[in-house]
């Protein structure tokens, strides 16, 4: 099932350059990862704020994709210059969720928006997260399996947020485009779950 992250390898073919400079400046991979988490919860609450004026949802997709690119980076760095840590492991997972989290929660100061679905959809999306670390403890290694990964997640809001924004979405839309990703969430967690089992089988055989 086709998920934004194949395409990564190239989208980080374009980075490389980018990461040399970082490093050339002695940025680490785990500052990346912190100042990708800082300016997710600073958009988050900016937006959040000002939601009222719905052309600043235009903020959202641009951040996504920054996010994206600053998450590429530090992940580069990790393993292309020897920076590697069990505490870069731990700040890569913790800020993705919490990142995840803030940029989803701003859809609550959406008056046409059942929070319910957007609390659920936060709920699912660390699940889908879970899942797929679990995968290490089983043997197996972090998936990534979609339809509904962190990718796809940014790219599916990035597209609504630009909707919002230039007002070609229909605000009351919204709830049955969240039912729909609840829908891709929950089979995200459950192709997580069997890709791990299947790979930790074959692995033991």
């Amino acid at each position: 099932m086709f998920s934004v992250y194949q395409l990564k390898s190239r989208f980080q073919a374009l980075l490389r350059p980018y990461v040399k400079l970082l490093y050339d400046s002695q940025i680490t991979a785990n500052q990346v990862t912190i100042g990708a988490c800082v300016g997710s919860i600073l958009v988050a609450m900016f937006v959040g704020y000002f939601a009222d004026h719905l052309w600043l949802f235009l903020l959202i997709p641009l951040w996504m994709f920054i996010r994206m690119a600053l998450n590429a980076i530090d992940g580069m760095l990790a393993r292309e210059y020897n920076q590697k840590s069990n505490l870069g492991s731990y700040l890569n997972e913790i800020c993705d969720v919490v990142s995840d989290s803030v940029l989803l929660l701003i859809f609550t100061q959406l008056n046409q928006v059942n929070n319910s679905l957007v609390i659920l959809v936060v709920l699912l999306s660390f699940l889908t997260e879970f899942a797929g670390v679990l995968g290490v403890m089983i043997g197996s290694t972090r998936r990534y399996d979609g339809p509904m990964g962190k990718s796809d997640r940014a790219f599916v809001f990035s597209l609504i947020s630009l909707g919002i924004s230039t007002y070609l979405l229909p605000l009351d839309w919204l709830n049955t485009v969240l039912w729909l990703i609840i829908f891709l969430l929950l089979i995200t967690v459950v192709n997580r779950v069997r890709k791990g089992l299947q790979e930790s089988t074959s692995i033991k055989d």
